[in-house]
């Protein structure tokens, strides 16, 4: 088993660094894939103990970017996230679990447009280092499908073909770099 004691410690996301992403179904034929652009968090490892390891983060809604100004426009608007209400993303971590060699079950309540419910995010160690700058960093990866309408963000569209504009299924991606405070 690999010992995490040296990465023990408070982290502060790298949002330069790190990707918070999403994958939806559009047009029952292809995908959109976008971020959020603005994110920060806080990860507090207990190498020794992981369970005890917890994780905070805050999504700026206004920073969705699927690289389409009117989609992002839409987007933004109370069809979807209503920004101008629900600013923020939350995921604020419950309970965190060793699965695997370099496997952890980040568990966590996820708040979207007031809407809290709890999911589990596989994610994968990707290492440690420290960078050219002096700075110790970890970086983890996960993703988790979730349904949009959990999160009463319902809107659609019927296409004339049959089927709907957009997919309820949503995959969330995680690509995260932390650096560790000194």
């Amino acid at each position: 088993m690999t010992d995490y004691s040296e990465l023990t410690g408070e982290y502060t996301l790298d949002a330069d660094h790190s990707r918070l992403g999403f994958v939806a179904r559009h047009a029952m034929v292809t995908k959109v894939r976008g971020a959020f652009n603005d994110v920060e968090g806080t990860i507090v490892v207990d190498g020794k103990e992981p369970g005890n390891s917890r994780a905070e983060v805050k999504v700026k809604t206004a920073s969705i970017d699927t690289r389409n100004e009117q989609r992002d426009g839409h987007l933004r608007a109370n069809d979807f996230l209503d920004i101008e209400k629900y600013p923020e993303i939350t995921f604020a971590s419950t309970g965190i679990r060793q699965t695997g060699e370099d496997t952890f079950d980040v568990t966590g309540d996820l708040t979207v447009k007031d809407v809290t419910k709890s999911v589990t995010i596989p994610f994968e160690f990707g290492g440690a280092a420290t960078d050219p700058f002096g700075n110790f960093r970890i970086g983890f990866e996960g993703s988790l499908r979730i349904d949009r309408k959990d999160y009463n963000v319902t809107w659609n569209a019927p296409l004339e073909a049959g089927g709907v504009l957009v997919g309820d299924k949503i995959a969330l991606e995680f690509e995260v770099s932390a650096v560790r405070k000194s």
